[in-house]
């Protein structure tokens, strides 16, 4: 596929372009930064601007696709990750006016352009367990798509808005509109650098629920939710197979949410943030758990 990619030279897009590279589909990035990688043309783009990102989706990507003389490509599908990261970047109403204005501004050219495959970027934060102030536990374990979203920042605010705004372009589309909640994104080098102090120290881990997705798992997703078509709108949970700490999830449940009702039994080591959907209805298989990159102080 020819994909547009926004905000593909942060921190996830850096690692999930290479994993659509790889295969087989076309990336144009857009992004206020250039991508340094080889064979992915950047457009440097605001998606807070409508007529740029109108632009961008019917741009050439570079100067070799002016050779065959036919005018630029249409795009297959487009992934939205451009945002501010998280709070505490930038404003609170600005973090809130760049995420929603610019996830408003990629769909409904998206969509009014005529292409039938979006994949945005939403958060775990959407369910308020990363930015709350205070302590706040789940309504119920595991958290699943169908935990209520309950945040009390802007940055999840503003994922929990774009959730809706996909969700109407998708009414009025028809096009498949898939919404990840993506959970704490680790790169390959974080293994090392940061895993050990996870299992000495699981307490810094609870505002996450203990979830991570691998950077390049996160590639893989994408990649399933472009070539699944036919599911109109959906919101997937992106998280790995397991929890970031050397504890089993009946520990982490006894120790962190005493409290909180279980709506199933969980295994040994089975996620709190369930990708239980993602596996189901797209068929994604774990590549990189922690396990693979730092021993288990378990074992």
């Amino acid at each position: 596929m020819r994909i547009l990619f926004t905000g593909g030279s942060g921190k996830a897009g850096r690692h999930v372009i290479p994993e659509l590279q790889a295969r087989g589909h076309h990336v144009v990035n857009v992004d206020l930064t250039p991508l340094d990688l080889p064979g992915v043309d950047t457009l440097c783009a605001d998606i807070t601007d409508s007529g740029q990102m109108f632009q961008v989706m019917t741009s050439y990507g570079n100067l070799s696709e002016l050779e065959a003389g036919t005018g630029p490509a249409p795009f297959d599908a487009v992934v939205h990750f451009a945002a501010v990261p998280r709070i505490l970047i930038r404003p609170d109403g600005e973090t809130f006016r760049v995420n929603t204005i610019g996830t408003y501004n990629v769909l409904e050219a998206a969509t009014k352009l005529g292409i039938r495959k979006i994949v945005f970027a939403s958060s775990e934060t959407t369910y308020g367990i990363c930015f709350n102030d205070g302590p706040m536990d789940p309504p119920h374990l595991p958290i699943t798509e169908d935990t209520p979203t309950n945040p009390m920042d802007s940055y999840g605010l503003s994922k929990v808005c774009n959730e809706s705004t996909g969700k109407a372009f998708q009414r009025r589309s028809g096009a498949d509109m898939y919404a990840l909640r993506i959970g704490n994104v680790i790169e390959p080098h974080e293994y090392e650098a940061l895993f050990p102090s996870f299992f000495a120290d699981p307490d810094q881990r609870l505002r996450n629920a203990f979830c991570y997705i691998d950077a390049r798992d996160l590639g893989q997703i994408v990649h399933r939710c472009v070539m699944t078509d036919g599911l109109g709108y959906q919101v997937f949970n992106a998280g790995n197979d397991g929890n970031s700490v050397a504890l089993t999830t009946p520990e982490i449940i006894a120790r962190y949410y005493p409290d909180v009702p279980l709506t199933r039994p969980m295994g040994r080591d089975e996620a709190i943030y369930s990708n239980a959907k993602i596996r189901k209805m797209l068929g994604f298989v774990e590549e990189h758990p922690w396990t693979r990159y730092v021993p288990d102080p378990r074992a």
